[in-house]
Formats: C-alpha cells, structure tokens, sequence
C-alpha cells in the first residue's frame, strides 16, 4: 500500500482522548507463543517472522499495536519494539497499547511494573495502559488512583480496561472524570459471533460516555475466516479441548459465513476482511479490532479489510444473519 492509499485510510479517536488510530489495530498476543501458558496456543514466532508481520501491518495501513505485561511477561512488549526499531518507525508515527496484570496483585504494583513496561517497549512510549481485567486485591479507586499518577508522571498517555462489565466500567469511568481524566477504551470480546456486549450494556454504556470498544479476538480464533467450514480435515485437526469448543459455533453460522462469503466475492475481499470490516464500520466509530497474526499474510490481510467500503444493505444483511448471537 502507498503512502497515498495509507491517508485514505480514516482515522477516529481513541475515546475522548487526542490519540488518532486506524478502525483496525494489529494484536501481537502471538509473538510471546512457544513460552508460558502461550505455548499451549501459539507456536514460537522467530524475530525475522514478528518483524515481518510488525512491517507488513504498517505497509497496509495500520498504525497501532496492542500487547501485554501477560503475554510472556514483556517478551511480546521486545518483539514488538524489535519489529518497530527494524522498521525504522519513529516513536510519533506508531500508538502503542499495553495492560498491567491485576491477578493476584495490589494497586501498587501498578506503579511498581511501570518501568518494566517502559524497558521492554522502549523507545516507544506507552499510549495507552490499560488494566488487564477487574480481578485486583485492591478497590477500582486506589487501581485508578495509580493509573493517574502514572499518567501525571508522563509513563502512558491514556488510560483504558479490559474484560470490565457495564457497571464496572461506569465506576472506572466515573472515577477518572473526579480527577478531570477520560477513560479511553474497554477492550473485550466482541465478534459476529459474539455479540453479547450488545445486550449486556456494555456496548450501550460505551456510546453513551464516549469510550472506545477495542474486539479482541474479531475472528473468534477464526472461525470467522470461514476455513473450518470449508475444511473439516482442518478443524479435525484442532486440539480437542478447542475443537468442542468451537464446534456448535461453527454449526450454527454457517448461514452467517454463506454471507459473508457472498459480500466478499461482490469486494474481491476474503470472508474474514468482510468480518472485520463490519465489526468497526456498523456502530459508526465506536468498535476497533485487534486481530492477530502468526505470519505476515494475516496481517496484510488485516490491513487491507479498512479499505473495504460495505453498503449499508450489506451491512444490515451481514446484522440480521448474525443477530442469533446477540
């Protein structure tokens, strides 16, 4: 993708923040794949391939990353500033999103952890922290607490959550805004075939205070690419905790992948870029998506999805086939 075609791409903001970012983020959860509880999910990315995937998601157009202290304990966080750095990416021309993990841990570790995010990303600075999920020993308070001084200090720019209920999320917000702050972003589970944010108040309470949704998983572990409908030799070879996992999902929306398909013969697209283009296009600019990749085909492919332009019959068609997930 030219430069040209990369301005074409819109941006929207992060909350009610000035950060400016692409509908389309690229995850990079996979680059700590092969260590910890991630061996289980992913295989080891070498540093040539999560290069390779860090340039190719910038050449098509996106231009932000989300990672995790979790994801391998900061080696996610290396691989991505390695990725930056041999794409000769200057700190202002990149947005960078990380989480602080609350499990078992107390607010101060908060400012504790800090400065191991700031070493692993560095010199990237840290656009956005968010609070990994709502499962901290210490009260939303001294947690938001925390999470101002660190952005009084300069650490973060913005402060975001993950995996927070309506309600949660209202209290994080209503924190913030005693101190004069804005709650960026609740990053959760948001997909075609996941939707209950829509009826469970969180996608209401977003629109309603301004806060960006951020979809982990748009592709729901991809099945939304539609390749397990196609390819049951594929699927059969899933590990087996995830493939009776995945099975009714697969079942039950293969009218809702007969469409998708449909829409993306019309765009010259693939069914996964239809999904993920309706995913940030039907709620105006509320929803983002961090897909991920293990090789940079995928995140071509992630770039590329912003450029489709849906009509809004097919929007509300790809809506009415997928609303038995509601």
């Amino acid at each position: 993708m030219s430069n040209k075609q990369k301005e074409t791409i819109p941006k929207r903001k992060l909350g009610k923040t000035t950060i400016d970012i692409t509908p389309i983020g690229q995850g990079v959860m996979q680059f700590a794949g092969g260590t910890t509880f991630m061996k289980f999910m992913y295989p080891a990315l070498t540093d040539e391939q999560s290069n390779n995937i860090v340039k190719t998601a910038l050449d098509n157009g996106i231009n932000w990353f989300d990672t995790a202290e979790a994801y391998g304990f900061g080696l996610s966080e290396e691989k991505l500033s390695k990725g930056l750095k041999a794409a000769n990416v200057d700190d202002k021309d990149v947005i960078i999103a990380t989480k602080w993990m609350p499990m078992m841990r107390r607010a101060k570790s908060i400012k504790k952890t800090i400065q191991n995010r700031i070493k692993h990303l560095e010199p990237y600075s840290i656009d956005l922290h968010q609070i990994h999920m709502p499962y901290s020993f210490s009260s939303f308070q001294k947690q938001f607490d925390a999470m101002a001084e660190i952005l009084d200090e300069g650490h973060i720019k913005s402060i975001g959550i993950s995996n927070f209920s309506a309600k949660q999320m209202i209290k994080a917000h209503d924190i913030l805004s005693e101190k004069g702050l804005v709650l960026a972003s609740n990053q959760v589970n948001y997909s075609l075939i996941k939707r209950k944010i829509e009826r469970n108040g969180v996608l209401d309470a977003a629109k309603e205070l301004g806060v960006t949704i951020i979809s982990w998983s748009p592709l729901q572990s991809g099945i939304l690419s539609g390749k397990y409908h196609k390819d049951e030799q594929l699927f059969n070879a899933l590990p087996y905790a995830r493939k009776m996992r995945s099975k009714k999902q697969i079942r039950d929306s293969q009218d809702l992948i007969n469409t998708l398909d449909s829409v993306a013969d019309s765009h010259k697209a693939t069914i996964a870029q239809i999904a993920l283009n309706w995913l940030v296009n039907y709620h105006g600019d509320t929803v983002v998506a961090i897909p991920g990749a293990t090789k940079a085909s995928q995140a071509e492919s992630n770039g590329k999805a912003m450029s489709i332009n849906l009509t809004k019959t097919e929007l509300n068609e790809i809506e009415e086939k997928s609303s038995m997930f509601i």
